[in-house]
């Protein structure tokens, strides 16, 4: 059995869980997945199965994604999302209710994040830095150093403003830590964000409403599922 599976992540399992229960399903040790979603975030994963596929990611792993993300205004979280100790009642503006009523100004703002970045890996990353994973130094209480990288921002737009809450949909190279970006627009408006949910609607040509939903999947019907390879991977 090989070939891709495209699946709509719930919010709960982590991307390597899911990888696991594609292994029971088709009985395939040679299981993988091409771009991580954290425990909380939704959307697109793609999942190859077979020894073909999984040699095939470095061709996947580098695509622009797209996602929607909901952030909060007014506090920050030390792991950048809704998962972490939150810190409310930042920045001079005492909170997000002084930007009530001032869209063009948060527009003008989330403007300034379009094209090329420098970021700063968050501490609560997967990402190596020595040899360790910044998560597990994060979670010894320790906090060191990183390298920026760079990412472009190809797209953002404010979708739905709800204050405290902004609702934006963003389209980026490979990379990019989404809760990052949230967290500096909170930096850049002076009153502090964290992510509150992210949801991946896109991975290069693939898009969300071409996903299985992950509880649909069974033995039985897991290999009608599958794509062919040559329908997944860019010639």
């Amino acid at each position: 059995m090989e070939g891709f599976l495209l699946i709509d992540k719930p919010a709960g399992p982590t991307s390597h869980t899911i990888v696991n229960m594609v292994r029971r399903l088709t009985n395939e040790k040679r299981v993988g997945h091409a771009g991580t979603l954290d425990p909380f975030a939704t959307g697109l994963l793609i999942v190859g199965v077979g020894r073909p596929a999984t040699r095939e990611f470095s061709k996947l792993v580098g695509m622009d994604k797209t996602y929607v993300g909901t952030m909060v205004l007014g506090a920050t979280s030390d792991t950048q999302d809704g998962t972490g100790v939150i810190t409310k009642g930042l920045g001079s503006l005492g909170g997000s209710e002084g930007w009530e009523g001032r869209r063009g100004e948060l527009e003008k703002v989330f403007e300034r994040f379009v094209g090329l970045l420098k970021q700063i890996p968050p501490m609560y990353s997967a990402k190596k830095v020595g040899g360790k994973k910044l998560y597990e130094l994060a979670r010894q209480g320790k906090e060191i150093v990183r390298q920026p990288s760079d990412v472009t921002i190809y797209s953002l737009s404010i979708v739905n403003v709800d204050l405290p809450r902004i609702t934006f949909e963003v389209r980026c190279s490979s990379g990019t830590y989404i809760r990052t970006l949230a967290h500096d627009i909170g930096q850049n408006l002076g009153c502090g964000a964290y992510l509150e949910s992210l949801r991946r609607t896109s991975i290069g040509p693939w898009t969300i409403d071409q996903a299985v939903k992950l509880d649909s999947l069974t033995k039985e019907n897991v290999q009608g599922s599958l794509l062919a390879i040559q329908n997944v991977i860019p010639v």
